[in-house]
């Protein structure tokens, strides 16, 4: 379901804002509890003529106090790049959302603020959706409580929406899906997700090494602290024509010819090649063949990549496109 999005850096300018029901959240990866957090959203907005709508963050809450405390490890991995979040937000029905960067102002700002300088007066929030453990202001001194009283105030009604689970009972969260990821379970992923984990961007040059090796690549710059775990994986390639193409692709540092950490996704098109350089392409992950290696030499490196692209023939032989 895509819709025209309206996408605002901080508020909308005073001409544009309209009432709105809105949720709040990191939405990284936009799965099936936030789905359904959208779907909400979606239907109070419908119910009430109000304009669906999310407030998001960036960079994430706890990568900026992991920054600030000289902690990065802290730093949550990321499943989805901005593009790909505001897509799926966007497929999801909202027609606006703000992006509001989370810096040393949003972190101080009071419980009290955050709700009418930003939720009342920026936003127009009219219906609320959130989390039963929504916290919010400075040092999380806001809660469920302090916003229904707001509400009553301002004219603004407040909901929240339980946990959504899997058929096994675990909570459907960002932190799971991240977790499917870093391990390489792409099918416990695309189960939390609702769809295939994927990565978009601008296919750019590299340094020709694929094609100087009989295997040319489509190459996109990856976003640090990307949740997948890096390897080799059967994908399919979105963007090349009005049908996805087979693939396989190394998503790493590709450490047999390179030092330097640059994470990059390269995708060997195995029904031939194309000429893409600059296109938007979304690569989607099906299976994963093994994990990154280094190797002695290119020609073990070469045999290496003969031997996934057989393998990746082989999936697609018996799973289709």
């Amino acid at each position: 379901m895509k819709t025209l999005l309206h996408l605002y850096r901080s508020a909308p300018p005073l001409a544009r804002r309209s009432p709105c029901a809105l949720t709040i959240g990191n939405f990284d990866g936009v799965h099936r509890g936030h789905q359904a957090i959208l779907a909400r959203v979606r239907q109070a907005a419908h119910e009430r003529g109000l304009q669906p709508s999310v407030l998001t963050f960036e960079p994430h809450p706890r990568e900026y106090f992991a920054t600030l405390n000289q902690r990065p490890e802290l730093a949550p991995t990321r499943i989805s790049g901005l593009r790909d979040k505001l897509e799926a937000l966007a497929g999801q029905g909202m027609t606006q959302i703000v992006i509001e960067r989370f810096d040393a102002r949003l972190a101080d700002m009071s419980a009290n603020a955050f709700i009418e300088d930003l939720l009342v007066d920026r936003l127009q929030t009219r219906w609320l959706l959130v989390g039963e453990d929504f916290r919010f202001g400075r040092k999380r001194s806001g809660d469920l409580d302090l916003l229904r009283e707001a509400g009553m105030v301002h004219g603004f009604e407040v909901q929240t929406l339980a946990d959504i689970t899997d058929r096994h009972g675990h909570r459907v969260s960002s932190s799971e899906v991240r977790t499917a990821l870093a391990v390489g379970d792409l099918d416990r992923a695309q189960y939390l997700l609702g769809r295939p984990f994927q990565i978009s961007g601008h296919v750019v040059h590299g340094q020709k090494l694929g094609r100087t090796l009989g295997f040319p690549t489509l190459n996109l710059r990856v976003a640090p602290r990307c949740a997948a775990r890096s390897g080799i994986y059967v994908v399919r390639v979105h963007g090349l024509g009005e049908h996805p193409r087979p693939a396989v692709a190394s998503l790493g540092v590709r450490p047999t010819v390179e030092d330097h950490g640059r994470v990059l996704l390269e995708s060997h098109l195995l029904d031939g090649p194309a000429d893409a350089y600059g296109k938007l392409i979304r690569v989607e992950f099906l299976h994963k063949l093994r994990d990154e290696e280094k190797f002695p030499n290119l020609p073990a490196l070469t045999a290496a990549i003969a031997d996934d692209a057989q393998n990746a023939r082989a999936y697609f032989a018996v799973h289709g496109l």
